[in-house]
């Protein structure tokens, strides 16, 4: 009995320690891409993305910035933040891409973040320009 308590706590503290985000009410875990190769990868050749989860891609500064579904298999949401965590431009229900060419899909301004979650979480959550997403990544 006493090894399941402390094997509980562990666990819960554990995934405590992940990062996440909060946008519209709704917490999202998420994988921090913040180097040029996690920025490159991404989520390519995933095959799914829990509902509550997603990937934060954090810069060093505000910039125009443009992303592409090469080699990414599932639909995905991109959410383009500024330096204030301000929703500056989304892509919304971005379709996968397996051909050698495949579109861009720039922020309509500068970003310092970006947020990929499964296509359709920003249209249920109801999330527009000008929204605040909070971050829970120390």
């Amino acid at each position: 009995m006493l090894l399941a308590i402390i094997a509980a706590c562990c666990s819960v503290s554990c995934a405590a320690g992940q990062p996440w985000v909060e946008l519209k009410g709704q917490k999202f875990t998420v994988e921090i891409a913040d180097s040029e190769q996690e920025h490159a990868l991404g989520l390519m050749f995933r095959d799914q993305l829990a509902q509550d989860h997603g990937m934060l891609f954090v810069f060093g500064y505000e910039a125009p910035r443009s992303f592409w579904m090469k080699n990414t298999r599932i639909p995905l949401d991109i959410m383009y933040f500024d330096a204030s965590l301000t929703l500056v431009s989304m892509s919304q229900n971005t379709p996968p891409c397996r051909q050698q060419q495949c579109p861009a899909y720039p922020s309509s301004g500068p970003a310092q973040y970006v947020l990929e979650l499964n296509a359709g979480k920003a249209s249920e959550l109801g999330v527009v320009p000008g929204d605040r997403l909070v971050l829970h990544i120390d």
